[in-house]
């Protein structure tokens, strides 16, 4: 079957499933079920492009198909912030904030981050990507650190707000920022499009890319800074969800089996609103609301990790 085929097949089973997402067991009142169902669907379609499409770009540049974008650190700094607002505010005020201004808040400070980060160590030349990947990765520990010492000295019951923050939850979506979201992912995945060509080249290495032409710097930070981009505005759509990237990239690896990020992209992408709409409908159907998404999804997601790092070590 060819690779164009295989991206067919898969929008046939994305569709099927969305399908039977809007209108199984439909009850009450229909309008407002689907309608209520229509959005989860646009924000796991959202959420599952935006997840996939980033892990795709961030292993090709750092040339490592385990590294995820978590590493940076955004997700330390996302908890960081709805730590600090208890913390400094009490948990009324984050509960009370307006979806708009948490959205800007949450999305701003995880940019805002990246933006900071990559222009202190880029200011250098030549500098390695792994070292900023080390420096993000320390300062991602920093601030948990610093997280859980907000989370010891706060009330247990302003606790519990901050505890429904660390988990991403699609049935409590704030409707009125998938338009800005979804605007965001879109420039983003647009931008990605325009240069697959370069995403090809950059797959060989650095040093390869370089001898091919492409002007490795530059195309790295703008591409990192998409990564942060589409990172930053899911997470603070749904939550953080660690293992989400990992999986549906590694998929998307073994069911393409080739270089062209045309295929890699669409198919990663489709494989994440595949494992969102599918695992969802589970949790709905089968554990009726008695776990969440997020929960699955981190639990398969760090059995997998463990098979990656196993499969590594014996390649070595």
């Amino acid at each position: 079957m060819s690779n164009r085929m295989k991206v067919v097949v898969l929008v046939v089973l994305a569709l099927g499933l969305i399908v039977l997402f809007l209108f199984t067991h439909l009850r009450g009142d229909f309008d407002y079920v689907l309608r209520s169902r229509s959005e989860k669907i646009v924000a796991m379609v959202l959420v599952g492009w935006a997840g996939a499409v980033s892990t795709v770009l961030f292993q090709t540049m750092t040339n490592n198909r385990i590294l995820t974008p978590s590493i940076i650190g955004l997700d330390s700094v996302y908890m960081l912030v709805q730590t600090a607002v208890v913390f400094l505010f009490g948990s009324t005020t984050l509960t009370m904030m307006g979806n708009t201004l948490h959205f800007l808040l949450s999305a701003g400070s995880m940019i805002g981050f990246s933006v900071l980060l990559y222009a202190f160590l880029f200011r250098r030349e030549g500098q390695n990507l792994y070292f900023i990947l080390l420096v993000g990765m320390i300062l991602g520990t920093f601030f948990q650190s610093l997280t859980s010492f907000m989370q010891y000295l706060i009330d247990p019951n302003e606790f519990s707000i901050i505890q429904d923050r660390m988990f991403a939850s699609i049935n409590n979506i704030k409707t009125d920022l998938l338009w800005p979201a979804g605007l965001l992912i879109a420039a983003a995945t647009l931008y990605t499009y325009r240069h697959l060509h370069e995403l090809d080249v950059l797959s060989l290495g650095k040093d390869h890319a370089i001898n091919l032409g492409v002007a490795y710097e530059t195309v790295v930070k703008r591409l990192l800074m998409i990564v942060a981009v589409l990172v930053s505005v899911s997470t603070a759509l749904v939550g953080p969800i660690m293992f989400f990237g990992l999986i549906v990239a590694n998929v998307a690896y073994a069911f393409f089996q080739t270089y062209e990020h045309r295929y890699l992209l669409a198919g990663a992408a489709l494989f994440g609103i595949i494992a969102l709409v599918g695992g969802q409908l589970v949790v709905e159907r089968v554990f009726t609301f008695s776990t969440t998404l997020s929960v699955i999804v981190n639990m398969v997601g760090g059995i997998y990790f463990l098979y990656l790092l196993l499969k590594e070590r014996k390649a070595w």
